[in-house]
């Protein structure tokens, strides 16, 4: 009885010693989340995060240097990536692309590049390497390769007409605007299909782009794209235009929620591609 009491002692002692220890770290760690979620955040997205408008589009969010992710540990893929493009310096170094990909520490399935070898299909970038790199240096452009940025892609898509619209994203869109923001992200249909190499990665059907640019005067303009995987290399652009409204429809997501909505309306239904060339 007296050890135990002798014990019970100690640790009320230790407890009231470490009391000011204890409230600042919690303080200090309720400052931290208040300032990701309140404040960080929403510097990193253009009218709002999107929001979830299906139980099947829930997202854990993990921002990182250049761009923020909207993952899905149920489909291991990030289901939104945004990032922010501006007219590139032509002085800027190209930087050498890294050796490999990388788990990411806050995906609770832990899925790494192993996940996808013999798959069939390669680990596509949803924020891309080239133009990140450009922008904003070596470390943003390491965290392009977590897995987190990761989603199956046919060979034939990835290499070809996803790479074009990457570099046409850069080279063509982005100079017409003082900002060009990019949402992206793999879509599914209703059919589960899963990598032959991990249980844990859905194989997306398609996948879309929103490029939202602001001019100098301030004008907004807008464009949406769905991608299949079956895309042609030579398949001509026209083809893949679509409404903001119908990726709204297919992702599961509510984009630029935060805009005037009569724009927000007159943006999201726009299907018009001859402009931005």
């Amino acid at each position: 009885m007296r050890v135990k009491r002798s014990f019970i002692i100690s640790a009320l002692t230790l407890c009231l010693k470490n009391l000011k220890l204890f409230l600042v770290a919690l303080l200090l760690g309720g400052l931290s989340y208040s300032y990701e979620v309140f404040i960080a955040r929403d510097t990193m997205s253009f009218q709002g995060i999107p929001i979830a408008t299906q139980n099947s589009s829930y997202t854990r969010i993990f921002r990182n240097s250049a761009y923020m992710v909207g993952y899905s540990d149920l489909k291991g893929n990030p289901l939104w990536v945004v990032y922010k493009l501006t007219p590139a310096d032509e002085n800027a170094p190209h930087l050498k692309r890294p050796d490999g990909f990388h788990a990411d520490w806050r995906n609770v399935g832990l899925i790494t590049s192993s996940d996808y070898t013999n798959s069939g299909y390669d680990r596509g970038h949803m924020a891309p390497n080239h133009a990140i790199a450009l922008l904003y240096g070596k470390e943003a452009q390491y965290e392009t390769f977590l897995m987190t940025n990761i989603t199956p892609q046919k060979p034939s898509l990835n290499q070809k007409l996803w790479q074009q619209l990457e570099a046409m994203e850069l080279d063509t869109f982005a100079p017409k605007f003082k900002t060009l923001w990019v949402y992206t992200g793999p879509l599914f249909d209703q059919k589960v299909t899963r990598l032959k190499s991990s249980y844990c990665v859905e194989i997306p059907d398609a996948f879309y782009k929103i490029y939202v640019g602001i001019k100098e005067s301030g004008e907004i303009k807008s464009l949406a794209l769905i991608v299949p995987q079956n895309a042609k290399a030579n398949d001509r652009l026209e083809k893949y235009v679509v409404s903001i409204d119908e990726v709204e429809r297919r992702s599961g997501f509510d984009f630029l929620h935060e805009l005037d909505d009569t724009l927000e309306n007159t943006l999201e239904k726009k299907i018009e591609l001859k402009s931005w060339f």
